[in-house]
């Protein structure tokens, strides 16, 4: 049986297969014809189209702030990304797929529905703050609780927990996604000049930053807002701090706001573990020492921040105590 651990995310799908490692990440969407329904490109090949289609045609993303809210388009789009990891050479698949951290059984039903049109024999779910923490080594045990925080495209979870459960957790919708979206607006405020949103989101990935006076810039090209016309402008890391920086202060403020209502003892075992960073947001530059001012912890940021969940979720589906542990009920 083909064994697999799926992060389905808001803008990046990732599969890990047992025996092999990370075989896919691909961008979270698909093209479809206004006019039939019918879609016409899957993963990287949508993605690229995105704001250069057609009148007739739009990418759509199924997972929304880590939601399915599309069953059909993530069934079709899970079942494309299945083909591309080798199902047909396997008889049935098995496999855990990552949830936000306290994701309703509702939730879980859209995804469970979803892998099932798309050939999943067997469905598992593990919350997204152990697969962070296992994705990045760190031991996890009944005794010594530690605090994980995940920042996504479209949300982040945050949570203090052991292997003996989760002591307090929640899901925020807010993520990358956000920061894109305020960037277009904030450069359009800026240089009368309206960006799309892969060209924010690149903007982001580049020159993004939490660090003062930075002083990394790119070219990004777009249209004038006045005339119409292509135009180019040098966009620097101060440009975009503050649509960045707002979002990345709500993480802080709900992190502040968990750790006060801790037990006296696991605060102590924060003290002494700091908290795990993760999610692609996790890698701009200067956010690990940013949140460990505003927290006053230790930051530990994951080796590689875009697949510390998938790899998590490897050493789950592999191990059969873990499955047994940390897989969720319905």
């Amino acid at each position: 049986m083909l064994k697999l651990a799926i992060d389905f995310g808001t803008a990046v799908t990732k599969i890990f297969r047992l025996g092999s490692g990370i075989v896919l990440a691909e961008p979270t969407c698909v093209s479809v014809s206004k006019d039939t329904g019918e879609i016409r490109a899957f993963g990287a090949d949508a993605k690229r189209l995105l704001g250069k289609t057609a009148e007739l045609t739009e990418v759509v993303f199924p997972v929304y702030e880590g939601e399915i809210v599309n069953e059909a388009f993530a069934g079709a789009l899970l079942e494309y990304f299945l083909s591309k990891v080798g199902r047909r050479k396997f008889g049935g698949i098995e496999a855990i797929f990552c949830v936000p951290t306290g994701c309703s059984l509702r939730g879980r039903e859209s995804y469970y529905r979803a892998a099932k049109a798309a050939g999943v024999a067997r469905v598992n779910f593990v919350e997204a703050h152990y697969l962070a923490a296992l994705g990045q080594d760190i031991p996890l045990s009944e005794s010594n609780p530690v605090f994980a925080v995940d920042v996504g495209a479209g949300k982040t979870s945050l949570a203090v927990f052991s292997l003996d459960g989760t002591i307090a957790g929640l899901t925020m919708c807010v993520g990358g996604n956000n920061m894109d979206v305020h960037i277009i607006d904030h450069i359009a405020d800026l240089y009368n000049l309206k960006i799309g949103s892969l060209t924010s989101e690149k903007l982001k990935n580049t020159v993004g930053s939490l660090i003062e006076n930075d002083g990394q810039s790119t070219i990004v090209n777009g249209r004038d807002v006045t005339s119409g016309r292509p135009r180019s402008v040098s966009v620097s890391s101060e440009d975009i701090l503050f649509p960045i920086r707002v979002y990345v202060d709500k993480i802080a403020e709900y992190a502040e706001l968990m750790l006060r209502k801790l037990p006296a003892e696991v605060s102590a075992a924060m003290c002494k573990n700091g908290i795990l960073l993760s999610g692609g947001v996790c890698g701009l530059a200067g956010f690990a020492d940013y949140m460990a001012e505003r927290l006053q912890m230790e930051t530990h940021l994951a080796g590689d921040v875009q697949t510390a969940v998938v790899l998590g979720g490897g050493r789950v589906i592999g191990n059969g105590a873990l499955m047994r542990k940390l897989c969720m009920e319905d």
